[in-house]
């Protein structure tokens, strides 16, 4: 019978490496999932009452303080002002949940409700993690927001970094592929389609703490496969990035920025060449 040996101490030893004060990643995904199931009950089919509401959220702020437990001793302040700082900011954060989901609705005609939107967009789940691990970023507390913003991700194929800096009505549509990095700043009524990378240049170290990612002024629309790219790039309000655009350079409000290729259509009975080709 094949044995570990002293494989087991090695674990051991690489166990003792790691830091003690890191939060529960199960638990951190489980916390996601409860409070969006509290901001919109009936992903679960619940039918709520006012007590049962106040218990849920009695309930979330155990499950969030013991959550931050493992972090008591590397927060700046205690895990009580967080949760209560944290908790405080839910009735704004659900507005802009909410305005996002009907800026969805308005705009997009496959969707038939907001419980639609709610229910199976993948964009607006991203959002909705997103500024829920945003709050809680800009609170300084370490792993917790990039763990929820991971987990939906995960979920989505849609990277937000919940450092990004994004306004109201964003909308992502489809989304898949998309990568909204630490530094991104994003203005009002932004549309964003899948594949665009909002990201940096180039990826050095020395760059952490500056502003490595592109700011998106107002009433901007992104399509799909767009890469912009840089610190210092500005896309102007109201402006329209066509698909499979690559900016490292600023764009004047007003702007329409497209790549143009050449596509051929032709009868395919006019010549001998092969069209369909086996790989």
């Amino acid at each position: 019978m094949e044995t570990f040996g002293n494989f087991p101490d090695f674990l051991l030893e690489q166990y003792n490496r790691f830091r003690k004060d890191v939060p529960s990643m199960i638990k951190a995904h489980e916390f996601t999932e409860n409070i969006i199931n509290f901001l919109f009950p009936f992903k679960t089919d619940k039918k709520c009452t006012l007590p049962q509401i106040e218990l849920n959220l009695a309930q979330l702020q155990i499950d969030f303080k013991n959550l931050l437990g493992p972090l008591e001793n590397t927060v700046e302040t205690s895990i009580g002002e967080i949760n209560d700082a944290f908790f405080g900011k839910i009735p704004d954060i659900y507005k802009n949940i909410m305005n996002d989901a009907e800026h969805m609705l308005g705009f997009d005609p496959a969707a038939r409700s907001v419980e639609s939107v709610i229910l199976y967009y993948p964009g607006l789940y991203a959002i909705t993690v997103y500024r829920l691990a945003h709050e809680i970023y800009k609170m300084n507390v370490p792993f917790l927001g990039r763990m929820m913003s991971e987990y939906a991700h995960s979920k989505t194929g849609i990277e937000i970094h919940p450092g990004a800096d994004i306004g109201e009505n964003f909308l992502i549509d489809h989304g898949s592929g998309i990568v909204i990095g630490e530094t991104t700043r994003i203005g009002k009524n932004v549309k964003i389609y899948q594949g665009v990378t909002l990201g940096a240049i180039s990826v050095d170290k020395n760059m952490r703490g500056k502003k490595r990612h592109p700011t998106i002024e107002d009433n901007v629309i992104i399509y799909s496969g767009s890469s912009i790219l840089g610190g210092e790039t500005i896309i102007g309000h109201d402006t329209v990035i066509g698909g499979n655009v690559w900016l490292t350079k600023s764009v004047p409000p007003y702007s329409v920025v497209y790549h143009e290729s050449k596509t051929v259509i032709r009868d395919s009975k006019m010549k001998n060449d092969p069209i369909n080709f086996v790989i």
